[in-house]
Order: structure tokens, then C-alpha cells, then sequence
């Protein structure tokens, strides 16, 4: 039978069968909880249990001293409680330990509170939805397949787009015309993505090569198609960088913000980095279509703000190399595309 776990009170229970992802309240506490296959709950479990045991193999340091420094210790020299040193308070994130794609160490309202600060000394209310961090999900890690090779995925998700747009149930995908390499690549993405319940239902007719999908209605689903993935994808690579040079750093994703004069604007990405010249402020917009309209919007808004150029990007998955270098040259905005994302923040970092 599916199962779901409640995020508020942690209750754990079976349900009546209905589709994963689907929301269902509580039966403790009435919070929505998300339903998942009892097998796929338990692979997931499975997997955070023994990722739990590796980080505690690596927190055990094994340091002599501090045994023998230990009155406990048999054998262990006596010494007054003046010089036993305490250990250092560990870091509330410790990035060396952190596994960027399954953690919720980030959905916090302290690990948000230097953006919010930031915000504040410029009179602007920024509001946080915590969620939009938590890497526990899989939307990050589907984001990052669509990234890794997204000229051949690119059609798929401008069908599904076409399919939510047109209130379409499904679409069927066609291999026969399609490299057995390209067809295996899209096949194993299908199959991830329905174990991921991003799919409702995926079917594989073998001899005709054809792919059925059916779509999850969830809107978080829908949302992700719609988009949100290049979000995901963005938020992940900035994470992975700001790990790889170790920076300490606060970042949020759908930051709705109201300047004083109740103006209204939602940043896609936003990270606030501990640099030796101070905090750093990284703005990232994701686009997936038409954004060109939009051009004008974005400089005021980097006015608004006072962030510099180069750390106002505009992330554009349909722009090629030649075109996001001609409109960094027309504007005072820095424009990127898929290939050429994570080499821009390596260098703004």
C-alpha cells in the first residue's frame, strides 16, 4: 500500500491506494503530506540511513590526545580541569560534510537570515518559502539529468510543456526515427523520472518503440516542467561551487520581495557570499523561454538593488554562446547559458 511520512510531526502511516505524489492530510496532525510507493519509501530511507553512517565514520577523528586528555580514560594521566581545552563549537553547516543533492540543512529560517538582513538594510521585506532549498526531494537531481544533456531532452520537455498547457493527460514519445543511444538515454530518463513520481504512469512498447507517458497532476510537478527545473539546476550549481571553494554563504530560491513602494518582484536564485571583501551578493534569474521583453525590467531592477553587473546573471537555457556574449556587450546585465553557467560563478566566487 502507498505510505507517507508527515514533515511537521513525523508521523509515519499506509493509505488507501492512490497516486504518488499525491497530497493527503495527516491522520495525527492534519498537515499535507506527500504520498509515496511503499518500496520507493523504503529504497529512499534505506539510502539516508547509510549516508547517515558515513558522515558519522567521518566525524570519528580518532584523536589520541584528546583521549589521553580524558580523565575517563584507563590509564589515562591525571590532570587538573583547567587544562583540558573544549572542543571547538562545529560550524552550523559543515560544507565538507554536506550532501548538497540530500539535505534539509538549508531549509532553515537561520540559515535565510543574512539575505534577510541584506534585504532590510535596503527597506525591502524579502519572504522565504524554506522548502525551496530542501534537496531531500528529487526535483534537484531530475533537474541535473535534464542539464546534463539537455540538446536531446530539450524536446521531450517542450512536449511535456505543450501537454500542460493544452490540459493533456499524456503524449506519447517515438524512438524508431532515434539513435539506440540517444533512445536508451531517453528511455532510462522516463523510467527515473516515474520512479521519482514525476511521471503518473510510464509504459514501454518494445517492438513499436514507443514511449507512453501519462502527467502527474501535482502542481509542484507541473511547476517543475513549467520551469522550475532550470531553477533547481541553477540553485545546484551554485551550491556546488560555493562548496568546492568553501565559502560560507546564505541562498534561497523564489524570493518574493516588496520594495517600499509595494513593489512586487520574485528572484528566482539568490546567495549572499562571505568573500575577503565582504558579503557578495549573487542574483540569478532562470529563463526557458522568451525573456528579451523583459530586459529593461531586470536593469532597473539591478539598479534597485545595487548589485553589480557581473553578479546579475541572467541564465537563459535556449541562448547560444554567440548571442549571451552579444547581449552581455549591449547590456549592463551578464548573460549565461547551460555550458557556460558554472565557469561564471567559478570566476565570480
Amino acid at each position: 500500500m502507498p505510505i507517507y511520512r508527515c514533515n511537521k510531526c513525523g508521523f509515519i502511516a499506509e493509505t488507501v491506494p492512490m497516486l504518488p505524489g499525491s497530497k493527503i492530510p495527516c491522520t495525527r496532525c492534519t498537515h499535507p503530506s506527500t504520498v509515496y510507493e511503499t518500496v520507493f519509501f523504503a529504497e529512499k530511507l534505506a539510502e539516508r540511513y547509510f549516508a547517515a553512517l558515513r558522515e558519522i565514520e567521518a566525524l570519528k577523528v580518532g584523536d589520541k590526545s584528546a583521549a589521553l586528555s580524558d580523565p575517563a580514560t584507563p590509564g589515562a594521566a591525571t590532570a587538573t580541569s583547567s587544562a583540558v581545552k573544549p572542543a571547538p563549537a562545529p560550524p552550523a553547516i559543515a560544507l565538507d560534510q554536506l550532501d548538497l543533492h540530500n539535505t534539509a540543512s538549508l531549509a532553515t529560517p537561520e540559515q535565510h537570515q543574512p539575505l534577510k538582513q541584506w534585504f532590510k538594510t535596503r527597506q525591502i521585506e524579502a519572504q522565504f518559502d524554506y522548502n525551496n532549498v530542501d534537496t531531500t526531494g528529487f526535483f534537484d537531481d531530475a533537474a541535473r539529468a535534464l542539464g546534463d544533456n539537455f540538446a536531446l531532452f530539450s524536446e521531450l520537455l517542450e512536449r511535456i510543456r505543450y501537454a500542460y498547457r493544452n490540459s493533456h493527460s499524456g503524449l506519447n514519445l517515438e524512438l524508431a526515427n532515434v539513435s539506440q543511444k540517444d533512445a536508451q538515454a531517453l528511455t532510462t530518463l522516463c523510467r527515473q523520472f516515474y520512479s521519482h513520481t514525476l511521471f503518473a504512469r510510464y509504459n514501454y512498447q518494445k517492438p513499436e518503440k514507443i514511449v507512453h507517458l501519462t502527467l502527474q497532476t501535482a502542481t509542484t510537478v507541473r511547476q517543475f516542467f513549467e520551469g522550475g527545473w532550470l531553477e533547481w539546476l541553477v540553485l545546484v550549481e551554485l551550491l556546488e561551487q560555493l562548496k568546492a571553494k568553501k565559502c560560507a554563504f546564505s541562498c534561497a530560491r523564489g524570493v518574493k520581495v516588496v520594495f517600499p513602494n509595494e513593489d512586487l518582484h520574485e528572484i528566482d536564485v539568490m546567495a549572499l557570499v562571505e568573500t575577503q571583501s565582504g558579503q557578495t551578493p549573487i542574483y540569478i534569474e532562470c529563463k526557458t523561454g522568451e525573456f528579451r521583453r523583459e530586459i529593461d525590467k531586470f536593469l532597473r531592477l539591478k539598479k534597485r538593488l545595487g548589485i553589480p553587473r557581473q553578479q546579475f546573471i541572467i541564465c537563459a537555457s535556449d541562448l547560444s554562446d554567440e548571442q549571451a556574449a552579444g547581449l552581455c556587450a549591449m547590456y549592463e546585465l551578464t548573460f549565461v547559458n547551460l555550458q557556460t553557467l558554472a565557469a561564471k560563478l567559478q570566476a565570480l566566487i
